[in-house]
């Protein structure tokens, strides 16, 4: 694992300052405390920090092709290239290494930009071929790694894993987009390809971007999606049986490494089977970690222990105040934009634990997503049965009436409930699903929002994200349009964005069984009806999981990693809150409704409303108003060496 980071004049070939390029790599120091490396010619400078797991004596990069005319910086890892490598030797390549990432180079010579159809893994990198006079940029498919760039005024073209390196150059404007601001307070996270800088853009998963000199910069292309057919006729015993080898073949993937390895476990169904695969083809006891809280209502460190047993792991477990809230500032400067998932807290310390012990870490991440496992999945289904028995021109008008006289009772029984219901009803399916996933939610954002913003936007919504996915889904299924949604959006801007930031943070390799692209493409041909049963998530999962995990793990209500936030903004948060919702940064932007903010912190302090998320979503937004924007062109570079160092 590791950071990259480059910068390419598009015109000609103008001299790239060294400093230039050694302070956006410093930038990531973090990501790669091993080894620092540069390459620099002619209108071509690429960084890379190493966080050395294969071939650590000579996979140093940037890395050359035998005449030096294509070298690569790369972050990732290509799982297949065991079986690549002999196979770009018959083609006549000479290996220099016995790592993943010469691979890369043997590949594009042979393939050019096909290559990425041939690597199994999770990667971003950058590849220059001097006698194509082109540079190469690919992210795998489902957006694990990341890669941002940024096309500045003068023709260069900058690029690195986290946006800190793009700003360390000092060239990019840091002029915020409204459009991004929109996505963030809708969703949480700026989805792909927006950046929250106007100049900056995320490569979006399973793309690749082209770029010859002296040429317009074009649109990245895609090359890979999923297609949730589910046609497959396979019977519930033998698609158990063909699970189960399929995670097999994953999971031992993802434990080649020279270093120690292990696996995060939280007691979960996703966790704990990544577990029980590691432990039946390991030849020792499996490493795990897990931390705990001090308060029990958020505390499931018993189940992991119960796994642990069962599988004589050498677990590892901590426990962690449930007031551990001093990382706001911390989590602000560590995403570079806005971020608001509160379980950013929780992962950065099981990574803190976790880098005690091991290099290489397996997680669980994606599971929900690829088995239906989400409690919102069912609640979907659930109105789309209610959808689909009334016409539409029924349908939205009186529910639309209902949702709107229906008063918010988040204080009351889920029963009573019923106002989120009766909106979703009024809407169409996908409008229903950005509803239910929204953090702060139309109406609010219409008060939220000032007239000035709102003039910014032009009438954009968050909204056209999803429309624009739904769009290429391909399918009428519900719960296949939902999972592929949540692919496409919540899983690379929240899920992965998460994970990757608060391991590398910790110069921690995370590694992903069950996002293995050909499991992903195979759950997406399976019936819907072994994804999501009656009340029941997971199915086909848990049912394959029997004989490998006990029904106390399988069967228990999900609890999630989340942490005390109503509680603290009443309590501990309960000035800071105030000051930071309330205070001169926010209102410096004229972005935001004064009456309004008043309203969310009075009416969440009197405990008469619970708008812990929204307002946590303005907490870390004004932290990143204040630790990224405000901060100089060095900052992030400064930043990305003290991250390094406290790892």
């Amino acid at each position: 694992m590791c950071g990259i980071t480059g910068l390419f004049d598009t015109r000609s070939e103008r001299a790239v300052s060294r400093s230039v390029l050694l302070g956006m790599n410093n930038a990531q120091s973090h990501r790669g405390p091993d080894e620092g490396s540069l390459h620099i010619e002619p209108g071509l400078g690429f960084g890379h920090r190493r966080l050395s797991i294969i071939d650590i004596a000579t996979g140093q990069q940037p890395l050359f092709n035998e005449d030096q005319s294509v070298v690569v910086v790369f972050n990732g890892e290509i799982y297949n290239y065991q079986a690549l490598i002999p196979e770009l030797q018959a083609l006549g390549h000479v290996f220099h290494t016995k790592s993943d990432t010469e691979c890369i180079v043997h590949a594009w010579e042979s393939w050019g930009e096909a290559c990425v159809q041939r690597f199994r893994g999770m990667f971003a990198f950058a590849l220059w071929d001097r006698n194509k006079q082109t540079l190469f940029m690919a992210r795998d498919r489902l957006g694990v790694k990341p890669l941002h760039y940024a096309l500045l005024a003068d023709g260069t073209l900058l690029f690195g894993s986290e946006l800190k390196s793009l700003l360390a150059h000092g060239g990019l404007r840091r002029d915020l987009d409204p459009l991004a601001v929109e996505e963030y307070f809708a969703l949480g996270y700026i989805a792909e390809p927006r950046t929250i800088f106007q100049q900056a853009k995320k490569l979006p998963p399973g793309h690749t971007l082209t770029i010859c000199r002296g040429q317009p910069l074009p649109k990245a292309q895609p090359y890979w999606d999923v297609r949730f057919t589910g046609d497959n006729p396979i019977s519930e015993v033998d698609a158990c049986d063909e699970l189960v080898m399929r995670l097999k073949e994953s999971v031992r993937l993802r434990m080649i490494a020279e270093v120690p390895l292990g696996a995060f476990l939280s007691g979960g169904v996703d966790s704990s089977a990544v577990v029980a695969m590691m432990a039946c083809q390991s030849d020792g006891p499996v490493n795990t970690c897990s931390i705990g809280f001090d308060d029990p209502a958020f505390n499931e460190s018993a189940f992991a222990q119960t796994v642990a047993d069962r599988y004589q792991t050498h677990h590892r477990l901590e426990i962690v105040k449930s007031d551990d809230f001093d990382l706001i500032d911390t989590l602000a400067r560590l995403y570079d934009e806005p971020y608001a998932d509160s379980s950013a807290i929780p992962t950065y310390r099981v990574c803190q634990l976790a880098r005690k012990h091991v290099t290489v870490a397996l997680s669980g991440d994606g599971g929900d997503e690829n088995f239906g496992g989400y409690r919102r999945y069912r609640m979907h289904l659930m109105e789309e049965r209610m959808r689909g028995a009334l016409p539409e021109g029924v349908r939205r008008p009186l529910f639309g009436l209902l949702g709107r006289m229906y008063p918010k009772a988040d204080w009351a029984p889920r029963i009573f409930r019923a106002k989120t219901t009766f909106e979703g009803m009024a809407r169409t399916s996908v409008e229903a699903y950005f509803h239910s996933v929204s953090i702060l939610r139309g109406p609010m954002r219409a008060q939220l929002f000032s007239d000035k913003l709102k003039r910014e936007l032009a009438g954009y919504s968050a909204k056209e994200v999803f429309d624009f996915h739904a769009a290429h889904a391909e399918t009428d299924d519900p719960l296949a349009m939902v999972q592929y949604l949540d692919l496409k959006t919540y899983l690379v801007g929240d899920i992965n964005t998460k994970v990757d930031r608060a391991s590398m943070a910790h110069s921690l390799e995370v590694r992903e069984p069950l996002m293995d692209h050909p499991l992903v493409e195979w759950l997406a041909t399976l019936p819907p009806h072994l994804k999501v049963r009656g009340n029941e998530g997971k199915v086909l999962l848990k049912k394959a999981m029997e004989p490998h995990l006990s029904n106390d793990i399988l069967y228990r209500p999900k609890m999630g990693f989340s942490v005390p936030l109503a509680r603290w903004f009443r309590g501990p948060l309960r000035q800071r809150v105030r000051d930071a919702v309330l205070g001169p940064r926010l209102e410096a932007t004229g972005w935001f409704n004064r009456g309004y903010l008043e309203h969310l912190v009075d009416a969440h302090q009197a405990g008469t409303s619970d708008y812990s998320a929204p307002l946590w979503t303005l907490l870390m937004f004004e932290a990143f108003l204040r630790t990224v924007v405000d901060a100089s062109p060095g900052a992030a570079a400064r930043a990305g060496q003290a991250q390094a160092i406290a790892a």
